[in-house]
């Protein structure tokens, strides 16, 4: 008797705590986290109603007192004024202002590049017009030597050019020259400015070429009637037949020098 009766007690609090352990299913709660989260809120299913002709004191005690218009409110973070959509929005919107922001910024960049590559020193050997024809034009000044400056000459008039001083005047200019043109392919200006003075420096080396030229052309002659007066002089060498080709023939030759 006694066991059945144990028996009994036990099942009966086994049947209390199963039934301590019911899962809770109030609709009113699965509601609002709906509302509250994601779902579209509807109205049908706000619970507790206003019930007929708003005869609902649980409404009342609940809702209607404190928050009547709570059911209307559309509380999703993801609605079309939810705070969430609202900073999505945001975001969205702070995007396209710093892409803005970045297409001035890239444009502001590239242009201050093209000016630099416009204006630096430090890649006018990659300009093309200096590299087709100002480098090879100039190559006499910037590569100028003792051995290139008499090049042609004999050694009689280079002897003469330098007893007289001329070559050191011409070794002078040329290196004045030199460090002209080197200013002015390594100095920061404007490109048009940078041709405009490698135009300018070409000038004048080719009027300093031509002035060399006639003095070393000078030099010569002065040295061949030095010998012809002292043949005369010996008797050694008779006066050659003078035409007026032949002062032609010699103004040809030093134009032709010049050039």
């Amino acid at each position: 008797m006694k066991k059945t009766i144990m028996i009994i007690t036990a099942l009966l609090l086994v049947n209390v705590c199963s039934h301590a352990q019911s899962v809770v299913a109030d609709k009113s709660m699965r509601y609002q986290e709906e509302r509250m989260v994601f779902k579209q809120w509807d109205q049908k299913k706000f619970t507790p109603t206003s019930g007929f002709l708003g005869l609902n004191p649980w409404y009342w005690l609940t809702w209607g007192w404190f928050y009547p218009n709570y059911h209307k409110t559309d509380l999703r973070p993801l609605s079309a004024n939810g705070p969430q959509t609202q900073r999505l929005a945001m975001v969205a919107s702070m995007k396209v202002t710093d892409d803005k922001y970045k297409l001035q910024s890239d444009t502001v960049r590239n242009t201050a590049l093209a000016e630099m590559a416009n204006q630096s020193g430090l890649v006018t050997g990659a300009d093309p017009l200096w590299m087709l024809y100002y480098s090879n034009e100039f190559r006499p000044v910037l590569n100028s030597s003792k051995a290139s400056m008499l090049s042609g000459i004999s050694p009689r008039v280079s002897t003469r050019l330098i007893s007289e001083g001329l070559f050191d005047w011409y070794s002078n200019e040329l290196a004045r020259l030199k460090e002209r043109i080197n200013g002015a392919h390594s100095a920061d200006m404007d490109r048009g400015s940078r041709i405009m003075a490698y135009h300018r420096l070409l000038l004048e080396y080719r009027k300093l070429s031509a002035v060399w030229a006639v003095r070393t052309s000078s030099a010569a002659a002065t040295l061949d009637l030095a010998d012809q007066r002292q043949r005369l002089q010996a008797g050694q060498f008779a006066a050659p037949q003078w035409t007026p080709g032949s002062d032609l023939e010699i103004a040809r030759k030093v134009l032709l020098h010049v050039k």
